[in-house]
This record gives C-alpha cells, sequence and structure tokens, in this order.
C-alpha cells in the first residue's frame, strides 16, 4: 500500500527527489524478498498454524492497522481544498488519539504480520518500522 497505492493517490505535494526514491525502492525490495524468503524457505509452522490464537490475534492485529493506516492518509489527502497551501491539523479517526495516526496504524500493521509470522525477519522489520516511524511521528507531533 505505502510502496505502490498511496503515492498514486496523493493530488499534490513537493514531488520526492529521485534519489529518495530509490533507496524507498531498494528497501521494499530487499525486504519483501527477506520475507518472502523467511516464509517460504525457513518458517515451520504446525498444523492448524492458522487457527492458533498467535496467528490469529497477528492477522487481526495487521488487519486493524491497515485500515487505520489506510484510513489515516484518507484524512490527510483531504486536508486541504485545491490550491490551499499551509498547515492544517487533522481530525477524526484515529487523530482524535495521536497526531500520527498513519505512522501508529503502520506499527499495529507489521508488529500484527510479526505476531502471525513468528520469524525474526518480520519482528525485525517491526522493530525498524517502530523506531523510523515513531521518529517521524515525534517530528511531525512537534
Amino acid at each position: 500500500y505505502r510502496a505502490l497505492i498511496f503515492p498514486l493517490l496523493i493530488r499534490e505535494g513537493k514531488p520526492t527527489p529521485f534519489f529518495t526514491f530509490v533507496l524507498a525502492l531498494l528497501f521494499c525490495v530487499f525486504n519483501g524478498y527477506l520475507q518472502g524468503r523467511s516464509l517460504t524457505t525457513y518458517a515451520t509452522y504446525p498444523p492448524g498454524w492458522l487457527g492458533d490464537s498467535c496467528f490469529i490475534t497477528g492477522f487481526l492485529g495487521w488487519l486493524i492497522g491497515m485500515a487505520i493506516n489506510i484510513h489515516s492518509d484518507h484524512i490527510l489527502r483531504n486536508l486541504r481544498k485545491p490550491g490551499e497551501t499551509g498547515y492544517k491539523i487533522p481530525r477524526g479517526g484515529m487523530f482524535e488519539y495521536v497526531s500520527g495516526a498513519n505512522f501508529f496504524g503502520e506499527i499495529l500493521e507489521w508488529f500484527g504480520f510479526a505476531l502471525a509470522c513468528c520469524t525474526i525477519e518480520s519482528l525485525a522489520f517491526a522493530l525498524c518500522t517502530l523506531f523510523i516511524l515513531s521518529s517521524r511521528a515525534r517530528q511531525h507531533h512537534k
């Protein structure tokens, strides 16, 4: 969603520097490969894993996180009317509870994924997401 769909939905905004785009693309490709390789080659799950409370809780965390992320991005994209500039404080949804609702949703999403998969690689990605996005959320809050 963040790498492919979200950029296509943005109506206006600052252009992304090409170098930043390339770094983000490389990160997504590497992380996608790492997660896919981990799940298809190294992870083993007992029969009935999809019915296990750990998997179900993780899947629900991922699903709720993704819903929060998508809804929060929708609110952010619609803050300004066409031609408007300036800072606006987002209202509604999880923005009523946290100033970085989109970041919160994405963090929840990837910790849910890590819980559902129970692999060191998925946990590593969730922790990286936490550290990177919490830093960005702190900056946005200020």
